[in-house]
Parts: C-alpha cells; structure tokens; sequence
C-alpha cells in the first residue's frame, strides 16, 4: 500500500480515526529534506501495509492540519495511536531511523 494524502477537511477520518496507528508526514513540495525522506516512507509503507498507515499532508494546500499540530517546521512526522498524537518527530532521518522510531511506537 501507498501512502495516503490527507487534507484538512479529510484529516479526521483518515488520522484520528484510523484503526491502526499512523504516521503523519507534514511535507511541501519545495522542501529539500521532505523529498529526501518521501522514498523511504513509501517503502515503509508498503513494509507495514495492514499494520501502520502512512499519511502526507501538504502543508501549503492544507495549513489548518499543521497549524492544529503546531508545526513550526517540515519534515514534521507525528505517531497517532488512538486518534491520539502520541510522538514525534522532526526533520529529515535515513529509512532504518524512521523504521526504529516507528517501531517503537506501534
């Protein structure tokens, strides 16, 4: 499975109300360091299908969800559990990074 992209106005069901925990990816599309972790979120993604959902919100399309999260900078990944942020993460991190912080929040 692909990450998925989130809007504002879909933000809530597609995030708070997932049934497995997911990872919020707040990106834009002139952001160096959000390119550079875009692969290997993807295949995470597809390492994970079933068990953890990766969610992309463009920040500049959609600043209400960023703005509600308060973040300040991008790449900003946030862990929901429950429809719950329950960790985060700031900036760009190799692929076995990400997959150990995600790891231990699942």
């Amino acid at each position: 499975m692909a990450t998925v992209s989130a809007t504002d106005a879909t933000f809530d069901e597609i995030v708070k109300q997932s049934d497995v925990p997911v990872v919020v990816d707040f990106w834009a599309e002139w952001c160096g360091p959000c390119k550079q972790i875009g692969p290997a979120l993807e295949e995470l993604s597809a390492e994970y299908e079933g068990r953890v959902k990766i969610v992309k919100v463009n920040v500049d399309e959609n600043p209400g969800s960023p703005a509600a999260m308060g973040v300040r900078g991008i790449p900003a990944l946030f862990m929901f559990k429950g429809g719950e942020a329950v960790d985060q993460k700031i900036g760009a991190a190799p692929k076995a990074a990400l997959k150990d912080w995600i790891e231990s929040a699942v």
